[in-house]
């Protein structure tokens, strides 16, 4: 059934058809279960007629939402106005230099910089980062790549990973013109200028020179979009000649590197979200094999640092042997070489049902460690000296003084007496500290707050509101809220609510500031966060019990959500919607199918709708690494048929559904285009209601959108202003907005 929408300012004479795609049948039968998917010839994308269609997706969805154009660019024009364009990190100090990143008005990319550090003996004062000024250049400042020249005449550009040499000459760099992934990897002479003509193809992220910086060390893909080789470039000779030094056949692992912390091994990461294995090859020995440190076959799932323990070399383990929330012991290697049940572990930091360890590493004198607490990111750190023995310290966590808020190790340098910590709330834009670690005349250690990123227009956080509540869901498992609002909002059951969410990979949706938010807020928006099963907030229980065949409870705690919103006197139950990406556009799709009366309006970011489709091909982008989260349907008919029972596109269903927006890009590696496009194409022959549905396709974008700062705002503007408009939120409450 075709929609009409009176709404639009473009054709208000004639009712506006949205694009009827031809029905192809293409038959797919497992485990004696077939089903007939009829849009799945949009896949083709050389296709003229698929492109074409792609487009004329684009004209309905221009000409229905032409009527937001001013409240987009509204909402633009205020994320613009709150953003100090011409701005800089703050410097991170690594070998004798000071590195930052320029922002300038007018321009998209950021400009990369640094500075010779100098030494005065003072460790903490060596380490105080030099006063740099948006818009003014310091003395002896370098530009190691400016990213708007870069970009001049491409349609796209990012760049992913760069690196530079330990003595400061020679600085690698990888750019994708194409928003899809496959990066190319040049070597600028520091000293000159000058590219030196080693140039690699089609490598994925990551870049790391040996310490003797002789070598480059880089990640290839294969077919499916997996890296699964590390190689190592010599400087000066052929690519061609360049050695795989590790490559991972099993197609649901994933292959990652980094150097260790003290720059003595170049440590390999395979894993999945279950189990890992990690190899290591000693920079002093070079043509000596890989060492694994623990084989998979173990099915543990770990992370591994070697460093140098009172001058012993030692293994830092974070875990999950007989821990699910994970732990970190300490292992000499030579244990190693024995069987796992007989190897002595020293433990460091125990296993806890209420604290989740996310990762451990080292500086020359300290443990530092991240952990989660009541659904908090925190940072704490110990002393090298004792450790793992009965005189281990004591954790010091530097102290704030919010209850909502996000702390990481942002950065760290292996001989610096501070690390380097990121924090935000929702309501507090983010700030950069440097902690001076702990010593017996500074036993707390101290933050030295180093930046707060300026909101401008007259921002102040007492206007906003931020509440941590709870949901009950069907099962009885309370879930956490973050509820946030503005000031002046009043709870008479007449407002209007945005509900959010993701909950997969156990990524946890963690406070955190987000100047487009207030463009909603100031109109009056009730957001919810929905902390969701699925999702790491409550340790990895919160997370198993939110994939493969519990995996509906995610979608069950995100309609609990609504429901806690509708009840709350906070937003009217009629002016509720729905918003997620990615995985979180599946989520959409799912509640959409489950409870399209709760919303007004639904807005599906890049949106895996089509999931069990593609993780029946193993031949498409990434789909085997997505067997440890949803199940693998092709061998288990169990999983199989919990899949079809759920996933977005074969449940549509005949029912009223609410305004429907799915965003995407053409270009899009992970969540491929043809997904949305076949979902609203079955979402308009069933639905009985009239309400638009619409797909906003950005040709030359990858899976974060369009390229550059103004584009990526004004694609935010489009995904708010949808909401706001199908919300009636258009306007600015008294005294809200811009000052």
């Amino acid at each position: 059934m075709s929609h009409t929408s009176s709404a639009s300012a473009a054709a208000p004479e004639t009712a506006l058809e949205p694009p009827v795609a031809k029905r192809v049948p293409t038959r797919r039968e497992h485990h004696g279960d077939v089903f007939v998917d009829h849009y799945e010839w949009l896949r083709d994308k050389e296709s003229p007629e698929v492109v074409e269609h792609l487009k004329a997706e684009n004209a309905y969805q221009e000409a229905v939402t032409a009527h937001q154009e001013p409240l987009r660019e509204a909402i633009f024009q205020e994320i613009k106005g709150r953003t100090q364009e011409t701005d800089l990190s703050v410097p991170g100090r690594k070998d004798g230099w000071w590195y930052y990143s320029r922002s300038v008005e007018g321009k998209e990319y950021s400009i990369q910089c640094r500075v010779r550090a100098q030494d005065s003996g003072d460790r903490v004062a060596d380490w105080t980062p030099p006063a740099v000024e948006p818009g003014v250049a310091i003395d002896g400042e370098e530009v190691l790549l400016d990213g708007n020249i870069e970009a001049e005449g491409q349609p796209f550009f990012s760049v992913g990973g760069a690196a530079v040499t330990m003595d400061g000459n020679l600085y690698a760099y990888a750019v994708d013109n194409a928003g899809d992934e496959r990066f190319t990897l040049r070597i600028k002479d520091l000293r000159t200028g000058e590219l030196l003509p080693d140039v690699i193809e089609n490598i994925f992220y990551g870049v790391a020179f040996s310490p003797d910086g002789t070598r480059l060390f880089y990640t290839v893909v294969d077919e499916s979009w997996r890296p699964y080789q590390v190689k190592s470039h010599v400087l000066g000779t052929p690519v061609t000649e360049d050695e795989v030094l590790y490559q991972e056949d099993d197609v649901a692992m994933w292959l990652g590197f980094d150097l260790a912390s003290d720059r003595r091994h170049l440590v390999l990461s395979i894993g999945c979200s279950e189990f890992s294995e990690t190899r290591l090859l000693r920079f002093d020995d070079y043509e000596a094999v890989l060492t694994t440190v623990i084989s998979r076959d173990e099915r543990i799932l770990y992370e591994a640092e070697p460093f140098l323990l009172d001058g012993r070399e030692t293994l830092l383990l974070t875990h999950n042997k007989d821990a699910i929330n994970s732990m970190v012991s300490l292992v000499d290697p030579e244990e190693l070489a024995k069987p796992l049940s007989a190897q002595q572990w020293r433990t460091v930091v125990a296993r806890s049902d209420e604290v989740r360890v996310n990762g451990a590493g080292v500086t020359s004198t300290h443990l530092v460690l991240s952990i989660r607490k009541d659904t908090i990111e925190r940072v704490q750190v110990l002393p090298l000296a004792g450790l793992g023995t009965a005189a281990q310290g004591t954790p010091v966590e530097p102290a704030f003084d919010e209850e909502l808020y996000t702390a990481g190790v942002s950065g760290s340098d292996y001989e610096a007496p501070v690390i380097r910590i990121g924090y935000t709330s929702y309501f507090t834009p983010s700030r950069v500290y440097d902690f001076v670690l702990p010593t017996s005349e500074l036993p707390a250690g101290e933050l030295l707050l180093r930046k707060e990123s300026p909101v401008l227009g007259g921002y102040s956080p007492s206007d906003y509101v931020a509440t941590r509540e709870w949901a009950t869901a069907d099962d009885g498992t309370r879930v956490p809220l973050s509820v946030l609002r503005h000031a002046s909002v009043r709870q008479d059951g007449s407002g209007a609510g945005l509900v959010y969410g993701y909950g997969s990979y156990e990524v946890s949706m963690d406070p955190g500031f987000g100047v487009a938010r207030l463009s909603l807020l100031d109109r009056g928006i009730v957001m919810v966060i929905a902390h969701i099963r699925g999702g790491g907030e409550l340790g990895r229980h919160w997370y198993e019990d939110g994939k493969k065949l519990s995996k509906k409870n995610t979608f069950t705690d995100f309609i609990a959500a609504t429901d806690w919103l509708a009840g709350s006197g906070w937003a009217s139950p009629d002016r509720i919607a729905a918003m997620g990406g990615s995985a979180g556009g599946l989520l959409m799709g799912a509640i959409a199918n489950l409870a399209p009366e709760k919303y007004a309006a639904v807005v599906a970011q890049v949106p895996f709708v089509d999931a069990l489709t593609t993780i029946l091909d193993p031949e498409l982008p990434l789909s085997a690494l997505e067997w440890e989260e949803w199940g693998n349907p092709i061998t288990d008919p169990e999983a199989y048929a919990y899949m079809k029972s759920y996933t977005p596109y074969e449940n549509v269903r005949s029912a009223a559904y609410p305004k429907i927006a799915a965003v995407t890009s053409f270009n899009d590696t992970r969540v491929l285009y043809v997904e949305p496009a076949k979902w609203v194409q079955a979402l308009r022959a069933e639905s009985t209601g009239s309400e638009p549905i619409v797909m906003k396709i950005e040709m030359d974008g990858g899976h974060g959108g369009a390229s550059g700062r103004y584009v990526q705002w004004r694609e935010r503007a489009w995904d708010y202003a949808f909401v706001a408009d199908s919300l009636g939120a258009t306007e600015l409450l008294p005294g809200a907005g811009l000052k």
